[in-house]
């Protein structure tokens, strides 16, 4: 029999940036174990999740995780036997707002015992109408380390399919819950995992006419939320490194804009760039070395590059008007921004070092925000066409479709396996902003829970 590798998980208290993985080995189930699949982007059960298949409508059933003896543990719950339940609602939960399963979770369903976990009872589940399971358990170690280990079944077949174990510190016990979910969501549905994520966003206080905004991080889900400036100074367009160890953006204190790259792991930040001239939206060169920005001088807004670390900008464009919100390609070759050359907000892609500059949106209305999805194959972008509506485009410009449709809907980013989009909504009337989240089908759209007003969203890559 083949043994699935898994994934572990060995992290710092207090510190969001993880260490080396180290690896932990799972004991093989009861159950034969099914022919491994090709890597998730040759396809899971049926193929691409943006059509319709068999596995869209899979029920998967989530009871809670027992322990092997319930002990007292810093995560949630204070034990690991109620810990063991918190694990299977976030593994729920994932799943569920996800859109693309009819998950059900430890609340609807009976405990099971802990030899159960390598042992199901397939007839009960049949009997159930569950086609998948999700199973594991949790145990804490001398050291106050948690083992959580995931184990998913198909029930008509009474195979095991995967198997995954994290050793994780107790503040980060949610990450084993995330790692989890994605297993499943990947070995389903042949997609690259996104729920082990963390997500940048700009949060806002005070009155319309004098907001107050904060950088601020959290989980893909909305948890572990927590403010990384003091707002004293206003943030604005946040973005993670390709390798998720820092965050650009944009600050301005007295009028005056600065580029401040981030660390995540230290807590400290370095000045990227300073200009007394108005300056827009940083965004990574792929290979983390280098930041687009665009910056207003002479009358133009044009878009520069600048090395990560600091030092003189190049200038990418020059062309009267305003040229800004430049993205990569997931090859660093080709660059997608939005101008008003030709009189009215477009988008436009050009190479990596500003040469063959040209228009690709040509339908009805403006176009705004565009950003390169991490496969390559799609462009999401703000139209403005009566409402500001979320849109998604082929890099040549063409099969052009709404995924929203609200009053307010703008600057869109991509999940890191390139399938659900984020962006921030505006309420009417109230100016009120919150993240939402929509799927490329533009089915499934639900609103991410924030302490506070929410906008310019900015997910990072899927966490080692």
């Amino acid at each position: 029999m083949k043994r699935f590798a898994p994934t572990c998980l060995i992290l710092a208290i207090g510190l969001a940036q993880p260490a080396l993985a180290q690896q932990q080995a799972l004991p093989a189930s009861a159950a034969p174990q099914a022919a491994t699949t090709a890597a998730p982007d040759d396809g899971g059960l049926t193929g691409s999740v943006t059509g319709e298949g068999a596995w869209q409508d899979l029920g998967v059933a989530i009871p809670a995780f027992p322990t092997d003896n319930p002990v007292p543990t810093a995560a949630e719950g204070g034990d690991t036997a109620a810990l063991g339940k918190s694990l299977a609602r976030v593994v729920y939960n994932d799943l569920r707002n996800n859109g693309l399963f009819k998950p059900t979770g430890p609340d609807a369903l009976p405990a099971i015992a802990y030899q159960q976990v390598t042992a199901p009872g397939f007839a009960d589940w049949r009997a159930r109408s569950a086609e998948m399971l999700v199973q594991g358990f949790v145990r804490a170690a001398p050291d106050g380390r948690l083992t959580v280990g995931c184990y998913l079944y198909d029930v008509a077949l009474g195979s095991e399919l995967a198997r995954q174990g994290y050793v994780v510190q107790p503040a980060e016990w949610r990450r084993a819950a995330h790692k989890c979910a994605d297993m499943v969501y990947s070995r389903l549905s042949g997609e690259s995992p996104f729920f082990d994520s963390k997500i940048a966003y700009i949060a806002e206080t005070g009155p319309k006419d004098h907001r107050r905004k904060q950088l601020a991080i959290m989980d893909s889900d909305g948890a572990n939320h927590r403010f990384i400036t003091n707002g004293q100074a206003t943030a604005l367009t946040p973005r993670y490194s390709p390798d998720y160890s820092k965050i650009a953006y944009l600050s301005y204190l007295n009028g005056n804009p600065r580029i401040y790259v981030y660390d995540i792991g230290s807590g400290t930040q370095h000045l990227v760039l300073q200009s007394r001239n108005p300056t827009f939206a940083p965004r990574w060169s792929p290979d983390g070395k280098s930041l687009l920005f665009s910056m207003a001088m002479g009358g133009n807004t044009d878009i520069y590059r600048i090395p990560a670390t600091g030092g003189t900008p190049t200038r990418l464009t020059n062309t009267p008007g305003i040229n800004v919100g430049g993205s990569y390609s997931p090859d660093g070759n080709r660059i997608v921004f939005e101008s008003d050359r030709g009189g009215s907000q477009q988008i436009y892609v050009m190479n990596a070092d500003g040469t063959g500059q040209k228009r690709i949106s040509f339908f009805g209305g403006r176009a705004a925000t565009p950003e390169w999805s991490p496969r390559g194959d799609q462009i999401a972008f703000t139209c403005i066409c009566g409402n500001l509506r979320v849109a998604v485009m082929n890099p040549q410009g063409g099969a052009m479709r709404f995924l929203t449709n609200s009053w307010q809907d703008e600057a869109p980013t991509w999940a890191p396996n390139g399938r659900i989009i984020q962006f921030f909504r505006t309420e009417k009337n109230s100016g009120r902003t919150g993240i939402w989240q929509v799927d490329l089908t533009g089915q499934n759209e639900r609103k991410l829970n924030t302490p506070v007003d929410a906008s310019d969203p900015a997910w990072g890559p899927v966490l080692p």
